[in-house]
């Protein structure tokens, strides 16, 4: 029994390795998966007209002291 399954290991390690689907387009996927991902958020950053709160200034006003 381990003789044979020794000999179907052999066998499987030195077949032809075919190439599939992420050897072919492994890469492509990716890039254009980055590709989508920059464009959208370039987008959302430029065009949405989201209103950024990043500064503070001209928004915090001080308020009177009190004793």
């Amino acid at each position: 029994l381990a003789r044979g399954i020794q000999r179907t290991a052999v066998r499987q390690a030195h077949r032809k390795h075919e190439p599939d689907f992420h050897d072919k387009y492994g890469n492509l996927v990716l890039l254009g998966g980055a590709a989508v991902f920059t464009v959208v958020w370039g987008y959302v950053l430029t065009q949405a007209g989201i209103e950024w709160g990043l500064s503070p200034v001209g928004r915090v006003t001080p308020k009177e002291w009190r004793e």
